[in-house]
């Protein structure tokens, strides 16, 4: 008689040699080379949630291969004689990637002459995958999140709602709880397209398949420039697997074509290796948190340079009073006493012989004219006019920068009879920001 334990054991035996099989066969099918258990967990979530048309996050470092995984869950799916449009986020103007996810009317902005259909509409019934889906402004991220709790999308410059049947698979390399920390990202958005997340784990992390990687790369590149495969010595091999691959796979790759393309002797050694690894001296120990600069710490010093600056423009006043003194007052060495506080300050706190004690040596440092002997008709000059641009260069400016903004805004709005468009071209910012200006300032 069987024993009924066994009989139990054996089903799930087979399920998982069927579920090793179905991933060694997405393997071969598209390439893939490693036998790390997190990839072997990436590959299997994303066998398993293909025929489903929830969407998916795919989060990992650059380099690590992302966009494999939107392509296998595609082929697996209903949707594998649909359209696979793959859109990379990041690479696409703020101001044209709307247009160019959702599409435009004709005559929507400038240079609209025809209407055009967006990816969305163009990959109805497919799949859409949307690389650095964390670069996306915020006002699209808005769009998307619409398109993904009902299908509806508007086209720039319509009011008609159209309708799609997309499934989006997303992937990004920075950390998306930063980015929804900072408001760089939609926290709402964030959990509409990481219904499933797949991982892709670093090179670093997948020691086994490090060599093999570089072993296939070395083959392929033999055979495209018909030369000897390179091979590793085994110190070279131990150097390989120590480095941490900030570029990953992508960095790997690059590697084992230089090294193929410009090496001549076909063994490489740990120190031919190493002159083709930056930071080849670093081991593969967790890198130092914390040594980057905080927000905070920018905003400090930004401070400290507003304060330098106010204590600059503050020594020029001083100066400016104290060349008022020396032009009113022929008696530069009377100046000079009455002023010996404020010619410190100017000068610094240097020895006694260092500071101007000559009758004129103030006024020849200033590099101001001698002074000259009043003629009948100078005496007669009222006094007033006659230092009017002395007085002139008495008056302090005022510091805030506020006053000078509204200021400026107010001129330009003046001198342009109330059109904004020419006011913000004067200005040298944009319309919405002058709207925006005139709104804060109530002008």
């Amino acid at each position: 008689m069987r024993n009924p334990i066994i009989k139990q054991k054996i089903p799930a035996l087979r399920r998982n040699d069927k579920k090793m099989e179905s991933v060694q066969s997405i393997k071969q099918r598209f390439e893939l080379i490693g036998n790390d258990i997190k990839l072997n967990r990436a590959l299997e979530k994303a066998i398993q949630v293909a025929p489903t048309d929830i969407s998916v996050l795919v989060t990992g470092e650059s380099g690590v291969g992302k966009e494999a995984i939107p392509k296998i869950i595609h082929s697996l799916s209903h949707r594998k004689h649909a359209k696979y449009i793959a859109v990379n986020c990041g690479a696409i103007p703020e101001g044209t990637i709307d247009s160019e996810l959702f599409g435009h009317e004709k005559g929507a902005f400038t240079g609209a002459t025809q209407t055009r259909s967006g990816y969305f509409e163009v990959a109805d019934g497919g799949t859409i995958f949307l690389d650095e889906v964390g670069e996306l402004p915020l006002t699209t991220q808005v769009r998307l999140l619409r398109v993904l709790e009902n299908g509806e999308f508007l086209k720039v410059g319509s009011s008609q709602v159209q309708k799609t049947d997309v499934r989006i698979v997303a992937a990004t390399n920075i950390n998306m709880f930063e980015a929804i920390k900072k408001e760089k990202f939609r926290e709402d958005l964030y959990y509409r397209l990481s219904t499933v997340e797949i991982n892709i784990p670093p090179l670093r992390e997948r020691q086994e398949d490090i060599h093999l990687l570089f072993r296939k790369f070395a083959s392929d590149f033999g055979q495209k420039y018909k030369m000897p495969t390179i091979r590793l010595d085994e110190q070279a091999i131990q150097l390989l697997l120590k480095y941490r691959w900030p570029g990953n796979i992508r960095q790997l790759r690059n590697i084992a074509e230089q090294i193929s393309v410009l090496e001549e002797n076909r063994t490489i050694s740990a120190g031919t290796l190493s002159s083709y690894l930056p930071n080849a001296n670093r081991t593969n120990l967790p890198a130092v948190v914390g040594t980057q600069k905080k927000e905070s710490d920018f905003s400090n010093e930004r401070e400290i340079l507003y304060k330098v600056l106010f204590d600059m423009k503050g020594d020029l006043n001083d100066l400016k009073k104290l060349t008022l003194e020396l032009l009113k007052n022929k008696d530069t060495q009377k100046v000079q006493e009455e002023n010996e506080t404020l010619i410190r300050k100017i000068y610094g706190n240097k020895e006694e012989e260092e500071v101007p004690q000559q009758e004129n040596n103030v006024a020849e440092v200033l590099h101001l004219p001698e002074p000259v002997v009043e003629t009948t008709a100078a005496v007669a000059q009222p006094q007033e006019d006659r230092y009017h641009f002395a007085e002139e260069i008495e008056e302090e400016e005022t510091l805030s920068l506020q006053e000078k903004e509204i200021e400026l805004i107010k001129k330009s709005l003046e001198r342009n009879r109330g059109k904004r468009k020419a006011a913000a071209s004067e200005l040298g910012i944009s319309e919405r920001t002058l709207y925006r200006k005139i709104k804060q300032y109530d002008l």
